[in-house]
């Protein structure tokens, strides 16, 4: 969506209709995971009490706030990762695949290695949880990590790091759910793949500032 709308308006709106578009296309599914974390997380003491403020289908002061923090950062973040990037529409298309998609294994990551934290049966993440085989980790990983071979393929081999950033979001994520519920919900990997998309492209522009 961001390739199409740069043609007729500048960077900034362009960046805007793209995060329009993302949350579209998944039905706000992983920001509403980070807003019930932030309610959940910010609210509550207890594993119990966590994860019934996720639950609720309110949204609460510390869900709205976090949310606009996230979306502003998110904008800011892609307005200035624009800025730093001249090497055109196909590169601009490829970056947006690259954080989208390894963000995504970044959360699916932790259902591979983590136990489920809700013991509720009609809980919308507990089939992924529970059914899931070699052949879905295989996939996971070959759809997470293939868009880099078009940066490997040009020479951009610092996006390596991404994969390497991307451990480390996993593994701190899974800790920190584990230690306040035991494992990970579905709020938790929405959360973790909304967290991982903004640290990508904050690595990125990082990346581009001193190259």
């Amino acid at each position: 969506m961001f390739c199409m709308a740069i043609f007729l308006w500048n960077t900034e709106i362009a960046t805007f209709i793209s995060i329009i578009a993302g949350v579209l296309a998944t039905g706000a599914f992983h920001e509403d995971g980070f807003a019930d974390v932030c309610d959940g997380f910010g609210g509550g003491w207890t594993k119990q009490k966590i994860l019934d403020i996720m639950k609720d289908s309110r949204i609460g002061a510390f869900g709205g706030i976090g949310l606009v923090c996230l979306l502003l950062l998110k904008y800011l973040a892609l307005s200035s990762l624009m800025a730093y990037s001249n090497e055109g529409v196909y590169f601009v298309f490829a970056v947006f695949i690259v954080y989208h998609s390894l963000a995504r294994l970044t959360a699916v990551s932790i259902v591979f290695y983590n136990e489920y934290a809700r013991e509720d049966a009609d809980s919308k993440a507990k089939p992924i949880a529970q059914d899931y085989s070699w052949r879905e980790v295989i996939g996971a990983l070959i759809f997470g990590i293939a868009p880099l071979l078009f940066f490997l393929l040009s020479g951009y081999f610092y996006v390596l790091l991404l994969i390497l950033l991307a451990v480390v979001i996993s593994f701190f994520s899974s800790r920190y759910f584990k230690k306040w519920l035991g494992g990970y919900t579905g709020d938790c990997l929405g959360a973790t793949e909304q967290i991982a998309e903004v640290l990508f492209i904050l690595a990125l522009i990082a990346v581009w500032k001193f190259s």
